[in-house]
């Protein structure tokens, strides 16, 4: 089946969702699209409570990961391992167009891992979805787990639109990639809760003000907790280990 979600610009980008998703050559306007636009959102937002009851029933907390490739996401979630590995069960939904390098990195590192590749053949998914995730769940036994984080496909746009049942989204955001990216891409900095600014340690090499960053995040989201860090050297990861452990934390029950 053929379907579409609009970007910023306001075109609607085509997507096949039967089993696995195709490429990205269609391109469409008009009100029939949207309506079918809407459906496909509504179809999303009804897997995703059912990922998020399903979480929820087992006491799971739940991460949306999300970054653009090459911003050091794997590397800040292999860190995340190996500090957590002690005190919190943790469960990893890897999703990646193709290959299994990223889960490969993560495995042995005291986490459950559940690799979700989006490439049919021809091509692969630019995010994941809800009924994707509820497909990656039966790779992991939620019973065992306290926090699962779905590592996103790495892209600034389509991620940021699809509810997957998470409680939360974070994303890591590198300074090689240059201070302008939360004005160009609004839409993906707006819905974090939290943004690791990674990479910090190489402040000294570029023309970067990694105040001017921070500065930009807020100027798109005001609200949005930024952490600057380096998953290479540590700096910064204490903040974002502690931001994680209370997120990770057991609801109380009325």
């Amino acid at each position: 089946m053929g379907r579409f979600h609009r970007h910023d610009d306001g075109t609607e980008h085509s997507h096949e969702h039967d089993h696995e998703h195709g490429d990205h050559s269609g391109y469409d306007t008009g009100s029939q699209r949207v309506d079918v636009l809407e459906s496909i959102f509504a179809e999303n937002d009804v897997r995703a409570d059912f990922n998020r009851a399903a979480f929820e029933t087992n006491g799971v907390r739940a991460l949306n990961l999300m970054s653009s490739p090459g911003s050091g996401k794997t590397t800040v979630l292999a860190a995340t391992l190996d500090e957590l590995r002690d005190d919190i069960s943790v469960g990893v939904i890897e999703g990646d167009i193709a290959t299994d390098l990223d889960a490969a990195k993560l495995a042995g590192r005291g986490a459950q891992v559940s690799l979700l590749n989006t490439s049919n053949g021809f091509g692969g998914e630019c995010h994941l979805d809800a009924p994707m995730v509820n497909r990656a769940l039966t790779g992991l036994d939620l019973t065992a787990l306290d926090l699962v984080i779905v590592e996103n496909v790495g892209n600034l746009v389509c991620p940021a639109e699809f509810d997957v049942g998470e409680h939360a989204k974070v994303m890591v955001y590198s300074i090689t990639e240059g201070e302008d990216k939360p004005l160009k891409y609004p839409v993906m900095f707006r819905s974090v809760d939290v943004v690791l600014l990674n990479k910090i340690d190489l402040e000294p090499h570029l023309d970067a003000d990694v105040t001017t960053y921070v500065d930009h995040v807020h100027r798109v989201n005001p609200h949005a907790l930024v952490l600057p860090v380096s998953a290479r050297t540590g700096e910064g990861m204490v903040a974002w280990y502690a931001w994680l452990r209370e997120f990770a934390r057991p609801t109380p029950t009325p």
